[in-house]
């Protein structure tokens, strides 16, 4: 067995990625069980851990001042790349000890709660979509150039890439359940097992985190980006399936036959509040650039049967059944796009909202349904103001948020681009 010689104390930041201390295991048993202090501004950081502007996490009127982050030992699990390493995912709480209400992982148990309440649990399969780049002298290229869709001979260095990960995913405890290639240059999608929505969470954000070890380890870069290239899209599908509490699914569907009570009640709720909280699931501006027709990735809030262009996917046979929500790109955080849907779900419940008929032709061609928002700015507007997203999320969530956005948004204004430069000089 491993000594364990240090604690990775990990906090999933707005952008899904795990950030932290390592601490060393003796110092942790003895003084930080109890929790361990960061700068607040952790949970107010662009990709470029920019603080964003106007947060209460962040700026010197606050002086950029500490909160704690406790560890829940649950999450605990020994990653193979770091022998002797514990990582430990934590809680940030406030002064009271109260969690912090803009926490993704918080945020996301909040709603869990909710349905909770409500007399349900969520259960969630993650199918996760990258691209992987190698480094030459030229720049980076995808790690193979054909279409390898469901192909079975993969380059050498992308089996082992493959290898290395299923071990590394096995000896952290996370139940995967297929590695394929997709149609894109260098595009791989990894499934996982169904399991209850927090683990899920959990899981997702880990592996994204070996992905990113083992891939430098093999001279892979992965790109979690929503369109990495121009006509590339890669999603962040999640199956969702509501069950009671005890342990009966509450979504049982065959096909040819209209959707159960629940079920139209989910999908009601997520066709009716999805909208209003789009910043949760596409945070960057990059992320609505996945979303073009034909693409596999939707451009309407719409639903259907075994549809693979809606937003909404209901598949799955009997007991199995199931709602894939296809809204959030890879550069998603898993739990705040969790927990919209989830708030959206208990939204349908609440008000037994009925869903509008299927989509039943060319889902991208569907006057009916509302359009996707074009960008950020657009969907940011819809989102700020929002007495949905307010009611269902809280409006300290909204403006945290709704504040991130902004950010991001004034980043890329200030920016000159390599494609304004080539179409202005001339």
């Amino acid at each position: 067995m491993t000594t364990v010689t240090e604690v990775m104390l990990a906090v999933p930041d707005l952008l899904g990625r795990l950030q932290g201390k390592v601490i060393n295991a003796p110092v942790f048993l003895e003084r930080m069980m109890g929790g361990t202090e960061m700068c607040a501004y952790v949970l107010a950081t662009d990709v470029d851990m920019r603080p964003q502007e106007g947060s209460g996490f962040t700026g010197w009127e606050q002086g950029f001042g500490d909160l704690l982050v406790r560890p829940e030992l649950e999450t605990v699990r020994v990653p193979p790349h770091r022998p002797g390493t514990a990582l430990v995912i934590g809680t940030p709480v406030d002064d009271s000890g109260a969690p912090v209400t803009v926490a993704p992982r918080h945020m996301l148990q909040t709603q869990l709660e909710r349905l909770g309440k409500l007399g349900y649990r969520v259960k969630v399969g993650v199918e996760s979509e990258f691209v992987l780049y190698t480094q030459g002298t030229t720049g980076r290229t995808p790690a193979w150039a054909e279409n390898l869709d469901y192909g079975l001979q993969h380059p050498p260095a992308v089996s082992d890439f493959f290898r290395h990960l299923a071990d590394a995913l096995g000896e952290t405890g996370i139940v995967y359940e297929a590695f394929k290639t997709e149609g894109a240059a260098g595009q791989p999608e990894v499934t996982f097992a169904y399991c209850e929505a927090l683990k899920a969470c959990d899981d997702y954000t880990v592996f994204r985190h070996l992905v990113r070890d083992i891939g430098g380890r093999h001279g892979l870069i992965p790109a979690f980006m929503a369109a990495p290239q121009t006509g590339v899209g890669s999603g962040l599908h999640l199956h969702l399936s509501l069950w009671h509490e005890d342990n009966e699914p509450g979504f049982v569907h065959h096909p040819g036959q209209p959707l159960p009570p629940l079920m139209d009640q989910a999908v009601a709720g997520l066709l009716s509040a999805l909208p209003h909280m789009a910043p949760l699931y596409a945070p960057t501006v990059n992320s609505y650039k996945r979303y073009r027709t034909h693409s596999f990735a939707p451009t309407r809030f719409n639903w259907g049967f075994d549809h693979r262009g809606c937003a909404i996917r209901v598949t799955g046979h009997g007991s199995s059944a199931r709602l894939e929500v296809r809204l959030a790109g890879a550069d998603a955080n898993p739990y705040t796009a969790l927990a919209a849907y989830a708030a959206a779900m208990a939204h349908g419940i609440e008000e037994d909202l009925k869903a509008r008929p299927a989509t039943d032709g060319d889902a991208y061609q569907e006057k009916a349904s509302m359009p996707l928002y074009a960008d950020l700015g657009e969907a940011l507007a819809h989102f700020e103001h929002s007495t949905i997203a307010g009611l269902l999320l809280g409006k300290d969530v909204v403006q945290h948020y709704a504040d991130a956005a902004h950010s991001e948004l004034a980043f890329y204004r200030a920016q000159v681009t390599d494609l304004e430069r080539r179409r202005g000089i001339r």
